[in-house]
């Protein structure tokens, strides 16, 4: 079931065409990685999704009442903020408690209610964002690059947190990310947008595409063997979790 498409969508910036007629399409319980170079137009595409930018032409489609959950790329709070993760969950709207352990527990940081967000990391705090974008239970996550900033370890935890999301609340998740090898092991489909749609398919056919090779060659492995050695470190704790890798890529 689709959940959410664009046609021909196009986003001008004073006079700048930004994105030239975008279609796309993404379907319950999918992983969907935009990956592109700075300024391809990738944070305007998801920001134009959630309505925070109106095209200049073409349209986007939604079910009735789908439910969107985002995780920006960054959010500066004032470090000198005396405010904690359970009061920031509950902003601006008071929210069960109930509904805030179960998210915090699902992005993987369960007792982080009474720390001060001062005092996180910034892969603790990309955990919390993402809890906080969990809470009204979205069929659709979407996420903006949340990894800036996280080192190769911290990227590859996080991406393995989001397959696990995908299989235990069943929503599709369309993210943005420069961590090319290790976010595209991790998604079903990729899509290359450079201002508009260069290529896109199932991972090992985007990493073999002309198209992608010229806007990133072949890249390193680096990422992707990080990725499979903590993929294969969750499944020696006896975790049982419906992952899938991709030996392709790169």
């Amino acid at each position: 079931m689709t959940l959410l498409s664009t046609r021909g969508l196009s986003v001008r910036y004073d006079g700048r065409l930004a994105l030239s007629d975008v279609d796309f399409d993404i379907s319950a319980g999918e992983i969907v990685t935009i990956v592109g170079p700075n300024g391809s137009g990738k944070s305007t595409f998801l920001r134009t999704i959630i309505g925070a930018v109106i095209p200049s032409s073409g349209h986007v489609e939604k079910n009735n009442g789908l439910r969107i959950g985002y995780v920006p790329q960054k959010l500066q709070i004032d470090p000198t903020l005396p405010l904690s993760v359970e009061r920031f969950m509950s902003l601006p709207c008071r929210q069960a408690k109930n509904d805030v352990v179960a998210a915090l527990e699902n992005a993987g940081v369960r007792d982080f209610g009474p720390r001060q967000l001062s005092d996180l990391s910034g892969g603790q705090f990309q955990r919390v964002l993402l809890a906080r974008a969990l809470l009204n239970k979205p069929e659709l996550l979407i996420l903006d690059e949340a990894t800036q900033g996280l080192d190769q370890q911290g990227a590859a935890a996080f991406y393995l947190q989001i397959e696990q999301l995908r299989s235990t609340l069943g929503c599709a998740i369309l993210m943005v990310s420069h961590e090319l090898h290790v976010v595209m092991s991790a998604s079903d489909r990729v899509v290359c947008l450079n201002g508009h749609v260069c290529c896109h398919g199932t991972p090992e056919l985007v990493a073999s595409a002309p198209e992608y090779r010229a806007l990133f060659g072949k890249g390193t492995g680096g990422a992707l063997a990080l990725y499979r050695h903590e993929h294969n470190h969750q499944h020696d704790d006896g975790c049982d979790h419906d992952h899938k890798e991709t030996d392709h890529v790169g």
